[in-house]
């Protein structure tokens, strides 16, 4: 009889001992599985009560059912007031956050491939000494056509898949050359000047066409300007862009309304020395059309042909681009999957 006492009260101890040890509301429930589970130590002391005989029954029943009971009670005491002081701390934790505090894997952001493509023709014209100019995506025809020398009716007008608008004679721009014209009327002669921007044509979409692409364009006007400039500057931007000097041009008679005469640029592949799939296996890849500016273009603007000449070029930057970083399909550049972008 004394044995099964000292076993009560050796329990008791134990459960206020563990008790105390305890941190967690996590950790309350081993506690209890410990004493009050099936194979618990105060579930096995009640489970030998049928082999007590009747005044060890009558006597440590009550007492084992007190003990479970006790047991009971103080373990749901102590896990209330844990989970109460754990849901203290996490308020507390949220008024005092500190927005400084360092966040593992934390996601990175940076530019765009187009923004620092860009940056870097920005940069190469204005060390040229040209500046950027600016105009509307949304233009009239006088300006995306008949003042680029494609008047109505003109054939040329076919090379470009239009999207008219709603509004009379108001379209998409097909291309950025008509900045130039916006550029002849509010600028002061001699005039050096580029601009980058989109341009929209009605085209199937696929590795190497969409409906937006972008476009830079380049012009010069002045006194006495030759097709000897244009190459001078077409051969600069090509070197500083691919970072090669021993980089080769290599010119092409070409037709284009609003150049007379014309000419298509190529550049010596920078990837290869005796041909590859980017070339085609030829060594040269074609990379923008340019040429003297037509008179008419000039008198559209409001600049005397007979006393100022100057030419101008255009590519798509598009194109440029997917030369430069090695990329096969325009549509890269708009999916926004991060796994290309991230090699930026």
């Amino acid at each position: 009889m004394a044995d099964i006492k000292n076993q009560i009260d050796q329990i008791k101890n134990e459960i206020k001992n563990d008790l105390e040890k305890i941190s967690s509301s996590k950790n309350i429930d081993q506690i209890k599985i410990k004493y009050l589970g099936k194979k618990g130590i105060v579930t096995k002391l009640m489970s030998n009560l049928k082999n007590f005989s009747t005044e060890e029954k009558r006597k440590f029943g009550p007492k084992l059912n007190q003990l479970k009971k006790e047991a009971e009670d103080q373990i749901k005491v102590i896990k209330e007031k844990l989970i109460k002081k754990e849901t203290e701390n996490k308020i507390l934790k949220k008024q005092s956050f500190d927005v400084t505090l360092y966040k593992p894997q934390k996601i990175q952001g940076h530019k765009h491939p187009y923004s620092s493509f860009t940056e870097e023709i920005e940069n190469i014209f204005i060390s040229m000494g040209f500046y950027p100019s600016d105009g509307p995506e949304v233009e009239s025809d006088f300006y995306n056509f008949t003042a680029l020398n494609v008047p109505e009716n003109h054939p040329a007008r076919d090379m470009y898949d239009t999207f008219w608008l709603d509004k009379k004679n108001m379209l998409l721009r097909t291309h950025t050359s008509t900045i130039q014209i916006h550029a002849m009327k509010n600028k002061p002669l001699p005039i050096a000047t580029f601009a980058i921007g989109k341009a929209y044509r009605h085209e199937a979409v696929d590795a190497s066409h969409d409906i937006m692409f972008m476009q830079c364009e380049g012009m010069l006007i002045d006194k006495n300007i030759t097709l000897s400039h244009l190459f001078a500057v077409a051969k600069t931007f090509l070197q500083k862009m691919f970072d090669k000097k021993d980089l080769d041009i290599r010119t092409r008679p070409g037709f284009f309304p609003f150049v007379e005469p014309g000419v298509e640029i190529d550049m010596r592949c920078p990837f290869c020395k005796n041909g590859c799939s980017v070339c085609k296996k030829t060594t040269w890849i074609e990379v923008f059309p340019g040429g003297l500016i037509h008179p008419n273009v000039l008198r559209s603007g409001g600049i005397d042909p007979e006393k100022y000449s100057g030419f101008a070029f255009g590519f798509g930057l598009t194109r440029l681009a997917m030369l430069k970083y090695g990329i096969n399909d325009i549509r890269h550049f708009y999916n926004g999957k991060l796994k290309f972008l991230k090699q930026f």
